[in-house]
C-alpha cells in the first residue's frame, strides 16, 4: 500500500475513556440544572415573601409552582446523589468480606438501585398515563410532576450503567442489570404466603439491600417493589405517588434553602468569623482548640442546621489543627464529629422540619425546644472535652478589646439565626420563608465579601445535590410508612410499649431503647420519618408533652449519626480526613457517653414536667 494512501480513521470503540467523559459531561449537565432549579426556586419563595408582605398579596400559584420545582430539583439531582456522602451507603459488612464477596455485594446493591430506577420510570410511565386533570394553580397536566421524578430514575440508570463502564466493571453491570430485570419483571406476578407483614417484609428486603452496601433510598424504594408478592397493597404507580406525594409538602422547601444558607457561610469564609470569636471567648481553656470547636459548632449550628456541613467543614478547618497541638489524629476527628451533631438540635434544624413535616407539630414549637437541648448537649461535651483534653499549653486570655472586636465581626453571621428563629417562633414569616430569607441573607454577606462566580455556582451546586439526596430520601420512605399504617405496626409498636409500662417513665424508656437501635443502622432522616408517627401517639397516651418527645426523638436519632455501623457523621468526617472510621468509632466512645447522659437529662426533664403537669 503506498504510503500516501491513509488508512481511515476508526471510531473509537465505547470503552472506559468515552464512558467516563460523558459521565462527566453528564454530571456538569445535572449540576447546572440543580443550579438553575434551586436559584428558581430561590426566585419564586422570595418574590412570594416580598409580595406578600411589601405589597400585601402574592402571585397565584406560587407555593404549587415551587413544589413542582422542587420535585424538578430531587429528580435532576438524585443521579448526582448515588455515590455522594448522602447516598446512605453502609460498607461495614462488605468490607470484612474477601474480594470476590465484595464483587458479588457490589453486584447486588447496583441491582437494588437498578431496580429502584426501573420503579420511578414505569411507575411514572404508568401513572403518566392514567392520570388526567390538571394543576389548580398552575394550569399544568398534573402527570408532568410524575413525569419528572421518572426521568430521575432513567437519568440514574444512565449514571449508574456509565460509572460502572469508566470503573471497568462492564460485565458486573450486565450481571445486575439482568437480575434487576428480572426481579422487576417478575415480582408483580408472583405470590408467596408469608405470615409477616408486608411491611415487615419491605423492611428485612431494605435491610439486606443495606448489608450489600446498596443506598438507603433505593434500597426502601426497590423493597417497596418486591414486597408486591408478599401481599402489598401497593402496585407501582402508587409507589410512585406516594414517593412523589411525600416529597411534594412546602414545609420541606425549607431544607434547599437552609442547605445553601450553610453552604454559603462555608464558601465566603464567613463561618471562619464563628472560629475567631470562640477562640476569643474560650480558647485559653483547657483544651482550647478543642473547646473553641465546641462553641464554633454552637454558633455554627445557628445557621446551617447541617450536621453533615458543619462536620465537613470541622474537619477541613479543625481537625488538621487538633493534630499538630497534639491531639492524636482518631481523636482530633471525633472531636468534630462529636460536636457536629449539635447542628440539628440547635435552630434551625433540618432533623425538626422532616420531624415537623411527618407528625404536624409546630416548628416554632421544636425550635424552642431545640436551644434547650442543645445547651445540655454542648455543656455534656464541654465536661467530656474537659476530662479527655491534650495539654496543649494554655493561651493568654483574650483581652476586653479582642473580645469585642471578634463578636463585632461575627455580628453579620449572627443575623442569620435572628432572622430564622425570630421570624418562625413568633409567626413573622412561614419556615419556608424564613429559610429562604436565610438564603438571600447568607448570599448577600458573600457578594458583599466579594465571593466569585465560581465559588457561587459550586456552593448552589452543593446545596441542590445534598437536597436533592435527602428529598430522595423523604419521598421514597413515604411507601415504607404507608405500609407501615396499613398493617396497623403502631398497634404492635403500643402493646411492646405496654410490656413495658404505660406510665411516661415506662414509655419514654421504650422509645429511647428502641431508638438507640434504630439509630444503629437508619439514617436520621428514615428514622424520623418511620418512628415518629409510630412513637408520637403512644407518648401522647402517657401525658407527655408532643413537643419535649420530638426533641427526645432527634436528639436520641441524632446520636445514631456516631454508632456502628451507620454513623453518618463518623463516615463525613473519615472521608475528608482520610482515617478509618473504625478508628473513630473507637475515640468517639467518651463523647458520646457524654451525649448520652444529656439524653438522660432531657428525658428525665420530659419526666418531671409530666408528672408536675395539672392533670
Amino acid at each position: 500500500m503506498p504510503q500516501s494512501e491513509a488508512l481511515p480513521e476508526r471510531a473509537p470503540a465505547f470503552g472506559p475513556a468515552v464512558a467516563a467523559r460523558l459521565l462527566r459531561r453528564l454530571e456538569t449537565v445535572l449540576g447546572a440544572l440543580c443550579v438553575l432549579l434551586l436559584v428558581a426556586l430561590l426566585g419564586v419563595v422570595s418574590v412570594s415573601v416580598v409580595l406578600r408582605y411589601g405589597l400585601g398579596g402574592g402571585f397565584l400559584g406560587s407555593d404549587e409552582l415551587a413544589v413542582w420545582l422542587n420535585v424538578a430539583l430531587v429528580a435532576a439531582g438524585a443521579p448526582l446523589a448515588v455515590n455522594s456522602a448522602l447516598a446512605m451507603r453502609l460498607d461495614v459488612f462488605t468490607r470484612r468480606l474477601p474480594v470476590w464477596g465484595q464483587g458479588v455485594a457490589a453486584m447486588l446493591a447496583d441491582a437494588f438501585v437498578l431496580v429502584a430506577g426501573l420503579v420511578l420510570v414505569l411507575g411514572g410511565v404508568e401513572i403518566g398515563a392514567r392520570l388526567g386533570g390538571v394543576s389548580p394553580m398552575l394550569g399544568l397536566p398534573e402527570w408532568i410532576r410524575f413525569a419528572l421524578l421518572g426521568a430521575g430514575g432513567g437519568l440514574t440508570l444512565v449514571t449508574l450503567g456509565l460509572q460502572r463502564l469508566a470503573e471497568r466493571r462492564g460485565p458486573g453491570l450486565v450481571v445486575s442489570l439482568a437480575v434487576a430485570v428480572l426481579v422487576h419483571a417478575v415480582a408483580a406476578e408472583l405470590q408467596f404466603a408469608s405470615a409477616l407483614p408486608p411491611s415487615l417484609v419491605l423492611g428485612l428486603i431494605a435491610f439486606l439491600g443495606l448489608v450489600v452496601a446498596a443506598p438507603l433510598p433505593h434500597a426502601f424504594l426497590a423493597a417497596a417493589y418486591l414486597a408486591i408478592p408478599f401481599g402489598s397493597s401497593m402496585p407501582e404507580p402508587a409507589m410512585v405517588a406516594s414517593v412523589v406525594s411525600g416529597m411534594s409538602k412546602y414545609l420541606l422547601l425549607a431544607i434547599p434553602f437552609f442547605l445553601l444558607a450553610g453552604s454559603l457561610l462555608t464558601t465566603s469564609g464567613v463561618a471562619g468569623r464563628f472560629v475567631r470569636f470562640a477562640a476569643a471567648m474560650v480558647g485559653h481553656r483547657r483544651g482550647g482548640l478543642a473547646q473553641t470547636t465546641l462553641l464554633t459548632s454552637v454558633l455554627f449550628s445557628g445557621a446551617s442546621g447541617s450536621s453533615v456541613a458543619n462536620a465537613a467543614f470541622g474537619a477541613t478547618t479543625f481537625q488538621p489543627e487538633l493534630a499538630k497541638r497534639g491531639y492524636p489524629p482518631a481523636q482530633a476527628s471525633a472531636i468534630v464529629a462529636a460536636t457536629s451533631v449539635l447542628d440539628n438540635v440547635i435552630p434551625p434544624s433540618i432533623a425538626f422540619l422532616i420531624l415537623a413535616a411527618a407528625t404536624n407539630l409546630s416548628v416554632g414549637k421544636l425550635l424552642v425546644g431545640g436551644f434547650v437541648a442543645g445547651a445540655v448537649m454542648a455543656v455534656a461535651l464541654a465536661v467530656a472535652i474537659h476530662l479527655t483534653a491534650r495539654a496543649e499549653g494554655l493561651a493568654a486570655p483574650a483581652t476586653a478589646r479582642e473580645r469585642w472586636r471578634a463578636a463585632a465581626g461575627a455580628i453579620p453571621a449572627f443575623g442569620l439565626g435572628v432572622i430564622v428563629v425570630v421570624g418562625i417562633r413568633f409567626g413573622i414569616v412561614t419556615t419556608t420563608e424564613a429559610a429562604a430569607l436565610a438564603a438571600l441573607y447568607t448570599l448577600g454577606l458573600g457578594l458583599f465579601g466579594r465571593l466569585g462566580a465560581a465559588s457561587l455556582y459550586e456552593a448552589f451546586r452543593q446545596a441542590g445535590t445534598e437536597a436533592a439526596a435527602i428529598g430522595l430520601l423523604i419521598g421514597t420512605a413515604a411507601p415504607f410508612a404507608f405500609l407501615l399504617a396499613v398493617d396497623d405496626i403502631s398497634g404492635l409498636v403500643a402493646n411492646l410499649a405496654a410490656a413495658f409500662g404505660n406510665g411516661p417513665l415506662a414509655v419514654l424508656l421504650f422509645a429511647n431503647l428502641l431508638l438507640i437501635v434504630a439509630g444503629l443502622v437508619l439514617d436520621i432522616g428514615a428514622a424520623i420519618l418511620l418512628f415518629g408517627p409510630l412513637l408520637m401517639p403512644i407518648a401522647v397516651a402517657a401525658g407527655i408533652d408532643p413537643i419535649h418527645f420530638g426533641v427526645i426523638l432527634v436528639v436520641n436519632l441524632m446520636i445514631g449519626g456516631l454508632t456502628p455501623p451507620v454513623g453518618m457523621l463518623i463516615y463525613v468526617v473519615s472521608g475528608v480526613t482520610r482515617l478509618p472510621a473504625t478508628a473513630l468509632f473507637r475515640a468517639v466512645l467518651p463523647y458520646l457517653a457524654a451525649l448520652l447522659v444529656a439524653l438522660a437529662v432531657l428525658s428525665a426533664g420530659a419526666i418531671a414536667s409530666t408528672l408536675l403537669a395539672p392533670h
